[in-house]
């Protein structure tokens, strides 16, 4: 379970490829304190921690990871948002996470807002209708207020605390970022399958 804050923003720097893949990954976190079998969230995805380093981690990535996420598209010096998983007693800053990645956002513009970012995304259809206005979306691991809602497409503002600790100030037109929709908001929508809405 993680929050969608941010503690760290790594680096890729490794892949080997058999089948599944082996990723190491750069990281300014204390790693004496990870232990092997640890989850981290890795741009929104729960990895496994399989191996570590004075400053690096290692995780396997399976296929069908790869092939549901923005994972594949990874490359040595590709940067990561990193979280731990969150411990009892630990500040829920943004919103539940669970790691569990449901699709692909696209970018489909990006204009500065005064000091921000505004970002508009085009999410599935069949994910559209879990997005509401005010509501919570996960980007690649991080935790956002959906400012705005139309069809498929959903606008969020990134401030530049945000645009400097994440991997959001570096993203372009075209690129996707892996979509978690917000738990609450699919519990909700299956409720109202259920009475008949």
């Amino acid at each position: 379970m993680f929050t969608g804050i941010i503690t760290d923003v790594g680096r890729v720097r490794g892949i080997e490829r058999n089948g599944d893949s082996r990723v190491t990954i750069g990281t300014a976190f204390d790693t004496d304190s990870i232990e092997l079998g640890a989850s981290i969230a890795c741009s929104g995805v729960c990895l496994t921690v399989v191996g570590k380093g004075e400053d690096w981690f290692a995780v396997d990535v399976s296929s069908e990871t790869l092939r549901c996420t923005a994972l594949g598209a990874w490359s040595e010096g590709s940067p990561v948002n990193l979280e731990r998983a969150l411990k009892v007693g630990d500040e829920l800053g943004g919103h539940v996470v669970t790691g569990h990645v449901d699709g692909l956002a696209t970018l489909v513009s990006r204009e500065p807002e005064g000091g921000s970012i505004r970002l508009t995304f085009e999410a599935p259809a069949e994910l559209a209708r879990y997005i509401a206005r005010k509501g919570s979306v996960c980007l690649d691991g991080v935790s956002l207020t959906v400012n705005d809602v139309d069809g498929a497409r959903f606008g969020i503002n990134i401030i530049p605390h945000t645009q400097s600790r994440t991997t959001f100030g570096e993203i372009a037109v075209g690129d996707t970022a892996n979509l978690e929709i917000d738990i609450l908001a699919r519990y909700v929508a299956r409720l109202g399958e259920a009475n008949g809405a």
